[in-house]
């Protein structure tokens, strides 16, 4: 009894586990489904109507457009102090903590003084709690946007230019020299963060947010890889105490080395030293907070703990002077003025800023993205171009340079406990106390800390190497993104590598659009479920009907390749059926015409041998009997010559071995005008052949998209269009039963 119930519970069990549905319904193609449905009536709006209501403004309408602009306004009043605020200021002090060192040495990296790299870290952080969505990343100074701008700054200031006011035989050593070159670079930094705040704010307003998606993973990750290996070249310089020029552009990564290694021998070993000293430093700290993540209630600041050791190393030890060891230098108190930006710059670096906008969109919504999946919240893609656009156009009125999302900082500030923008505010105001009270005791810190700084935080960018194998297990195209990527940005400098990159994954995607894949259909057995016949063997096809797919939409770059994958998988060339036909109704008219001009050769030869009477006989026996004519009976060839041309056609010409073809449109996502005449074309051929084609699945942008472009006529209707496969399927089968009817009656 027992087991029985066991065994009906069971039962009862699958079968909710395999439910299924019946649906008895009539075949639908498009034309009967329309006429079975009706449209919703929609008054069109005329263009004043549009703009009257686009510019009606509404306190409900206001406010919305308020909360977007500054999101402050909508969350901090809100914020829940208790929960949240002891979290924010950990996360604050330890971002701040970890802020400060990298605004100085990513200074390095964008060829203006230190200082300016805490400008940077100041400005543009506390005004992204206003305007930004995201609550977890850490604008500010990045290793990749530093790098390409101090790429330009070089560019437009190199050291040529400014050494040939001088006549001092000494001139690199000059006070005045490095005061000119400096400030020309600020100027072009400054800028450069005008003009690209400028273009981010403008994208935003303009929601072009959408831009960030051809920044594609791969290829933002051999960017950065890229980037990661122009920054570390940049940086053996002044961790080796080698006094070089900087280069910038195509191939600067090979004269940046070349030129390093031409004066290896002019080596500083006490920089060396100080520099390789941090670099193990801070690689024990990393692991030490990797290790003991969980453990540690905040992670150990080392960075700051190297910056704070370098800094009494070299008071102490005086290594400036000692060991001619160089420092960061003077670093002046306060806040700068506001000061316009230089204008006449802007046509000469429009381009490099342009790179720098998108790239910087791009870092930082990708992580703001990863952070919001991971708590639960949305972020608004064009609120952070307008966030950022603000952050960089603003700050350049204080002296500040291009800034984004810092990974590693954000990481940091999500995992000490960051809960909202609060965190970011309270790091931006540590450096200010800095800026304000205590800069100068840094001034003695060796350039070659900041370098062995900038070098270990590329060790995550570094490991981006793995994703040539990752990618080589997933997806070959993918790693030929992130190789011409790597490969472009390393050779030909950041900007035009990115806009090679940029342009390679545009012309992946036509690559796959142009060779999609093709399948020929079939049916799981007593479903209406369709799949490959090369993929599974359950799969089985109905005799005569083809089910043909492409998983790719119909266009002017695939339309041949669409056609000619079409005549290879069903087996059926029209063209090719017609050649034949007509090539085997020549011969059949050329063995007609032999045979008949034998036959009047032989009727002429025997009534030219016989007399009258036995002329009648001969044409009375060449009438009645069977001569061979050239290896067959005349009888046969007159028996030819009286069938019906159809029953003609039935006997000599080819017959494709299908009845029906069907098209799935699942894919299809748009149809061009090149594209319907493809499918237009498809259709008349087939259709001289003796082979219906129908299209299934048709989606209704592509419905509409067809009728635009004029596609149904008079021999081209809606009634070849099907709801689904399993429709058309259905169709094809109860027309290909009734001409078989037909011809039976017949």
């Amino acid at each position: 009894m027992r087991s029985t119930m066991e065994h009906a519970q069971e039962h009862e069990a699958c079968l909710e586990q395999t439910q299924k549905y019946c649906v008895e319904r009539p075949i639908y193609n498009q034309e009967l489904l329309q006429g079975q449905l009706h449209r919703r009536e929609r008054t069109p709006q005329t263009l004043r109507q549009k703009i009257a209501h686009s510019c009606r403004c509404s306190s409900k309408k206001a406010k919305s457009h308020l909360y977007s602009f500054l999101p402050i306004l909508k969350w901090l009043p809100r914020y829940p102090v208790k929960e949240y605020l002891l979290g924010d200021i950990i996360s604050g002090i330890s971002t701040g903590v970890m802020q400060l060192p990298q605004g100085l040495a990513y200074a390095l990296l964008a060829a203006v003084p230190p200082v300016f790299g805490l400008y940077s870290s100041f400005y543009p952080v506390f005004l992204y709690t206003f305007f930004g969505t995201s609550k977890h990343i850490s604008i500010g100074t990045f290793a990749v946007i530093s790098m390409m701008v101090g790429g330009v700054a070089v560019r437009q200031v190199p050291d040529e230019i400014i050494s040939v006011g001088y006549n001092s035989t000494n001139v690199t050593d000059s006070l005045e020299y490095y005061h000119a070159r400096d400030t020309k670079r600020v100027q072009v930094a400054v800028t450069l963060a005008f003009l690209s705040g400028i273009i981010q704010l403008c994208l935003g307003l303009l929601r072009f947010g959408f831009v960030a998606i051809y920044l594609t993973e791969p290829l933002v990750r051999g960017f950065t890889t890229a980037a990661a290996v122009h920054v570390f070249t940049s940086q053996l310089k002044y961790l080796l105490g080698i006094k070089t020029n900087r280069y910038s552009g195509p191939l600067s990564v090979v004269y940046s080395i070349a030129a390093v290694l031409s004066k290896i021998t002019t080596t500083n070993i006490a920089a060396l030293i100080v520099g390789l000293t941090c670099i193990v430093l801070l690689l024990i700290g990393k692991e030490i907070n990797l290790r003991f993540k969980k453990k540690l209630p905040v992670p150990i600041p080392m960075e700051i703990i190297v910056v704070i050791i370098g800094t009494g190393v070299s008071a102490g030890m005086n290594l400036n002077e000692s060991y001619r060891v160089d420092v960061v230098g003077n670093i002046p108190q306060g806040l700068r003025a506001p000061a316009v930006p230089e204008i006449q710059l802007i046509p000469a670096i429009f381009v490099d800023a342009i790179a720098i906008a998108i790239v910087g969109f791009s870092m930082a919504v990708s992580m703001s993205k990863i952070f919001a999946l991971k708590h639960g919240y949305t972020i608004d893609g064009n609120q952070e171009l307008i966030a950022l656009g603000i952050c960089n156009s603003v700050g350049s009125f204080f002296q500040s340079f291009s800034i984004t999302c810092s990974m590693s900082r954000s990481l940091v500030q999500e995992s000490t406990g960051g809960k909202t923008q609060i965190a970011g505010a309270l790091s931006s105001i540590m450096v200010l106390l800095v800026i304000v009270a205590i800069g100068y005791l840094f001034e003695p810190l060796p350039q070659t800390v900041l370098a062995a700084i900038v070098m270990v935080n590329l060790k995550g960018m570094f490991k981006q190497f793995g994703d040539v194998m990752h990618f080589w297990r997933t997806s070959r195209i993918e790693l030929a993104i992130w190789v011409v990527a790597f490969v472009a940005s390393l050779l030909l400098g950041l900007d035009y590598g990115l806009l090679t990159a940029v342009a390679f994954a545009m012309i992946t995607v036509i690559y796959r659009t142009q060779s999609p894949q093709y399948r020929i259909l079939g049916q799981i057995p007593n479903t209406d479920i369709y799949c490959d016949v090369e993929e599974y063997e359950e799969v089985k096809e109905y005799p005569g009907i083809k089910i043909f797919q492409a998983n790719a939409s119909l266009y002017f770059a695939n339309s041949e390749s669409y056609t000619s994958a079409l005549k290879k998988k069903t087996g059926v060339d029209p063209c090719a059926v017609l050649a034949a036909r007509r090539k085997a109704q020549k011969r059949h008219t050329r063995e007609i015409k032999a045979a008949n001009e034998l036959r009047k050769k032989a009727v002429l030869k025997l009534v030219n041998s016989s007399t009258n009477d036995v002329e009648a006989s001969v044409k009375h026996e060449i009438a009645n009997d069977e001569l061979p004519v050239n290896g067959k009976f005349a009888s046969a060839d007159a028996s030819v010559q009286d069938k019906s041309p159809d029953e003609h056609e039935h006997f000599v010409e080819p017959k494709p071995n299908i009845h029906s073809l069907i098209l799935d449109f699942t894919p299809v996502n748009f149809v061009d005008s090149v594209g319907a005449k493809t499918l237009k074309s498809i259709i008349k051929e087939y259709k001289e052949v003796g082979v219906c084609v129908c299209i299934a699945s048709c989606s209704g942008p592509v419905m509409n998209e067809l009728t635009r472009l004029k596609f149904f006529d008079n021999t081209v209707t809606r009634e070849l269009l099907f709801h689904s496969i399993h429709d058309a399927v259905l169709a094809c089968q109860v027309k290909d039963r009734s001409a078989s009817q037909t011809n039976f009656d017949l």
